[in-house]
């Protein structure tokens, strides 16, 4: 794999490490990205997203969810229920795993549901009012009183 070189970006921008941080995190990975388990992201809304995952075989106390460094991390251990069974064929798999995703500025978790066998997790991103375009007013120059003025003069030189 190529190797870039980062050091310009770090001395030609101010306040954009994350993103170098980001771009170095994912060019320096040598090792394939897992595929367990699959997932979807799905777009629901201007602002809404939703991450979905296959999770056939775990109870919801056997899911984890949280949020940490600007990143949503999924994990799962199965419980060792089944040690007396004895299995013909083992197709399901519950081996232990461990997903992050990276959650961009003002994208908030709203929520997580498990049922029938998928863990859907809801994102909403909300962008701050002081981010927001705002539409500025353009104020006419005020010439009502320097006519006066001038009104007022004439009337005293008489």
């Amino acid at each position: 794999m190529r190797h870039f070189d980062l050091a310009p970006l770090y001395r030609a921008t101010v306040g954009f490490d994350q993103i170098a941080d980001m771009m170095d995190r994912v060019l320096a990975s040598d090792v394939a990205q897992p595929s367990y388990p699959p997932y979807n992201i799905e777009k629901t809304a201007d602002d809404a997203y939703r991450i979905s995952i296959a999770v056939a075989g775990f109870a919801d106390e056997d899911l984890s969810v949280e949020v940490k460094d600007h990143a949503l991390v999924v994990s799962a251990k199965k419980s060792d229920e089944g040690e007396g069974r004895s299995y013909l064929h083992r197709g399901i798999a519950t081996r232990a795993f461990e997903r992050r995703f990276t959650l961009a500025d003002h994208v908030r978790v709203e929520g997580a549901t498990h049922e029938n066998g998928m863990l859907h997790i809801d994102l909403r991103r909300e962008i701050p009012e002081a981010l927001k375009p705002r539409r500025i007013a353009i104020a006419r120059p005020q010439r009502t009183q320097a006519i006066e003025k001038d009104v007022v003069d004439s009337k005293s030189v008489n």
